[in-house]
């Protein structure tokens, strides 16, 4: 069983209260927009990391982290890019791989809104858990947190923090 803490959009923040979570966790998964790189520098001294590049990411973003990142947790494939869409609305550069090949969790950042979903064309789980930095137009800073046992996601909880 992992515990995972998924978080997007930090724009450059970080605090002792995200690491509170972080420390919590057994992997951190970044879905992009990490800002300064100090931010995945604190996670990665606490926790393993799985993160990609965002739109607003630096050269050396790039450089460290993928445009997207698919892998196995435990029984789970997962997908995390920055900009994915959501279902029934996937970016177009991704729309034939989701269809044809879809992942069992699909997690995208950028929007900075708060949504998990099921699409039913495919049964793959939708996450993108919002932004966690002060950046941005949300009013309530968000990250989530769930467990991966085997094939299983369980425990699903939101994070918020005032912005």
């Amino acid at each position: 069983m992992k515990k995972i803490l998924l978080l997007s959009d930090t724009h450059s923040y970080i605090d002792e209260k995200i690491l509170k979570y972080v420390n919590q966790a057994d992997e951190v998964w970044h879905a992009g927009d990490i800002g300064d790189l100090s931010v995945t520098d604190a996670i990665k001294k606490l926790k393993p990391l799985r993160a990609v590049y965002g739109n607003i990411d630096s050269t050396e973003a790039r450089m460290e982290f993928p445009l997207h990142n698919r892998f196995m947790c435990e029984e789970v494939d997962v997908w995390i890019t920055h900009i994915g869409g959501y279902p029934g609305r996937y970016n177009p550069s991704i729309r034939n791989e989701i269809y044809s090949n879809p992942p069992k969790i699909f997690i995208c950042g950028h929007s900075h809104i708060l949504k998990v979903m099921p699409d039913k064309t495919t049964k793959l789980l939708h996450m993108n858990p919002g932004a966690v930095g002060k950046d941005g137009f949300q009013k309530v800073r968000t990250m989530l947190r769930f467990e991966i046992d085997g094939e299983k996601i369980q425990n699903l909880e939101v994070i918020e923090f005032e912005k």
